[in-house]
């Protein structure tokens, strides 16, 4: 707990000694790219968001992030990036609105919100080129999302406009593919980036003016799937073919993931 501890208060200083940050999130994220010769022998892409693990779980745990949307009563929401609608459904609001580039993850969303009864809008596409169709809400929540932004800035400021009340963010604390960098190296021997981080969003939207307030805290590390799935999921991630995917799951057995992973919420409210 003690080491916990001090890494929460590592990342607090971090945040609070930042007044003007050099912003070098694109160039950050641009350094994520898969190498050409890597990615040019894979068999499928690499790019896979299988809408199945976005579905949502039966009875929906409360995390800080859904206590934020919650606490603001909110009786509409505007869900970036929504997948199955799990941040929308976390809260009571009657009206909710999901923006996502795949029809597949629209599709389950509005089915969710019909078994729920609420009422539901669907707008399909990236929400830097849709944002001025997509209506206002009271909250906006944007799970998951930011660490595919290269343009941070104006996607901040677009979630900012379009709430009425609050805007909740969730991301992990540090890149989430910078999970498999281990495996990365284990199977190509390449070192992977590590940045951006959570903690430069915070430092961004105070350069904007936004007044963000933030929470690091411990969450479940999404859906839970069988040891074959992971293995499937990880060896297309590492551009490995099919004929590979037992020394994947070798390599699985061998390093078991964490069951926990740290995240931040950050959210500020309209003035």
């Amino acid at each position: 707990m003690a080491n916990i501890l001090k890494k929460h208060l590592l990342v607090f200083q971090k945040i609070r000694s930042v007044t003007v940050p050099d912003n070098n999130w694109a160039a950050d994220l641009a350094a994520w790219a898969i190498p050409k010769d890597i990615l040019d022998q894979a068999e499928t892409t690499p790019f896979i968001h299988p809408v199945s693990q976005f579905d949502i779980p039966k009875k929906i745990e409360l995390t800080p992030s859904h206590q934020r949307a919650r606490e603001v009563n909110p009786k509409s929401i505007l869900d970036i990036g929504c997948g199955g609608g799990v941040a929308s459904f976390a809260t009571d609001a009657p009206f909710v609105i999901g923006v996502d580039h795949q029809q597949g993850m629209l599709d389950l969303f509005n089915e969710n919100a019909r078994k729920l009864g609420r009422k539901s809008e669907t707008y399909l596409g990236d929400w830097q080129k849709i944002a001025s169709e997509v209506p206002n809400a009271d909250v906006v929540a944007v799970h998951h999302v930011l660490f595919n932004v290269p343009e941070i800035e104006k996607f901040l400021t677009d979630l900012n406009s379009h709430a009425k009340k609050r805007v909740v963010i969730e991301i992990p604390t540090k890149h989430p593919l910078s999970d498999f960098n281990p495996a990365w190296k284990h199977f190509w021997n390449i070192d992977r980036p590590t940045k951006p981080d959570g903690a430069d969003v915070v430092d961004i939207a105070k350069t904007l003016g936004i007044d963000a307030e933030y929470e690091i805290w411990l969450g479940e590390f999404g859906r839970d799937i069988d040891l074959d799935q992971t293995a499937e999921i990880l060896q297309i991630r590492l551009c490995l073919p099919a004929a590979r995917r037992q020394e994947v799951k070798d390599y699985l057995i061998a390093h078991p993931r964490e069951k926990k992973r740290e995240l931040i919420t950050i959210w500020w409210d309209k003035n």
